[in-house]
């Protein structure tokens, strides 16, 4: 039987009120997860309120060795 690990991140967003997320430095950290043999199977944003983001959740997974 197959048998997986996970792992789950929290991206902070920035900007004064929040919710604002580098879309390169993004994708640098989801390819740099990935080149670990991380696989993302969900992600997320956290709110504050009136629909602002506070984080970025991000959830992989991979074969257990």
């Amino acid at each position: 039987m197959e048998q997986w690990e996970y792992k789950t991140i929290k991206y902070k967003t920035g900007g004064f009120l929040g919710g604002k997320v580098d879309p390169e430095e993004f994708e640098a950290e989801l390819n740099r997860y990935g080149g670990q043999g991380w696989e993302l199977v969900s992600c997320f944003d956290t709110s504050i309120s009136q629909g602002q983001s506070r984080d970025v959740i991000v959830v992989f997974k991979r074969r257990r060795s």
